[in-house]
């Protein structure tokens, strides 16, 4: 398996009581299959994995592989702090009929460059499945570096990074130095760039709420190689971009993105809080905006 295109970390939709809403999920994955995206991934960040027990997280991935079917790779996160529980993940994702795995740095130990590979490795025999690394030092606090990067290329399973440090240089490094492992965007705001150094897929949240604008940009850049109009995109996309990665409320915008496509996520499970009102109104009038200049840009009736 190769990683091309737009990849969705699907949220989590609950009912009040935090149990998890089985009709919004089912529609959800409908939207977005039905939207275009090219893969949907389970127990992201944006799937609020961390708030779930480990009995939560593998009935996540019996359901959504369940309501996909086939009809697009699912792909499985097993982000954890013990690496015997992300063992444990990869080894119940592969029997839910995982495609590949989303492996990511184990937060709050600060594990040195071996450490963090020796944890992926012991992923990677587990369920001998293609693996997209995840790194995200700003929530993990530390990055997978040379060391890291150097011992992983040893495995042919680690196919792609997921890069979300947000820095200029380890983009232009990993694409020069590493070419074997594929990039792929992690940081919203920089996909433009991402692309135009390579990146053929992106693992964007905002694409549960907002597929087609990120579809359209991938398919301008990626498909079209037509930077001219991915730079129109990328500048209507600009303001979702700030109220997401800058705005502090992360899952609840996306959350509420997709609630205002008609279906009902829910609450994010604490210790976050809904979405505030004055912020709701702020990324539904964004949404609107970007929509109607979406399909100015693509000529199709918003």
């Amino acid at each position: 398996m190769q990683f091309e295109g737009i990849y969705t970390p699907i949220v989590t939709p609950y009912h009040d009581d935090f149990t998890v809403n089985d009709a919004a999920l089912a529609a959800t994955v409908e939207h977005l299959i039905a939207a275009g995206v090219h893969g949907i991934i389970v127990a992201g960040t944006t799937g609020e994995y961390y708030a779930q027990t480990m009995d939560e997280r593998v009935a996540m991935m019996g359901r959504v592989g369940a309501l996909i079917a086939g009809r697009v790779p699912m792909v499985v996160g097993t982000g954890a702090i013990r690496t015997e529980d992300s063992v444990a993940l990869a080894r119940a994702a592969r029997a839910a009929g995982a495609d590949a795995l989303l492996v990511a740095t184990p937060p709050y130990a600060c594990p040195n460059g071996r450490e963090i590979a020796l944890h992926a490795l012991a992923v990677d025999r587990a369920a001998d499945l293609p693996i997209m690394l995840y790194n995200y030092p700003g929530r993990m606090s530390v990055s997978m570096d040379a060391d890291c990067l150097d011992r992983l290329g040893r495995s042919p399973n680690f196919r792609a990074i997921k890069e979300s440090s947000g820095d200029p240089d380890r983009l232009h490094m990993l694409a020069r130095d590493y070419p074997h492992i594929a990039l792929s965007c992690g940081m919203d705001d920089q996909a433009l760039e991402f692309f135009a150094w390579g990146a053929r897929s992106w693992v964007c949240a905002g694409s549960n709420f907002a597929p087609e604008a990120h579809i359209a940009l991938y398919r301008a850049c990626v498909l079209d190689g037509d930077f001219t109009r991915g730079r129109a995109i990328m500048s209507a996309m600009l303001p979702l971009m700030r109220v997401l990665e800058q705005g502090g409320a992360f899952i609840q915008c996306i959350k509420y993105g997709l609630t205002l496509r008609g279906i009902d996520c829910g609450p994010p499970r604490k210790p976050l809080q809904p979405l505030p009102k004055d912020d709701r109104r702020t990324l539904a009038q964004v949404i609107r905006t970007l929509d109607r200049t979406i399909a100015e840009i693509e000529g199709v009736a918003p």
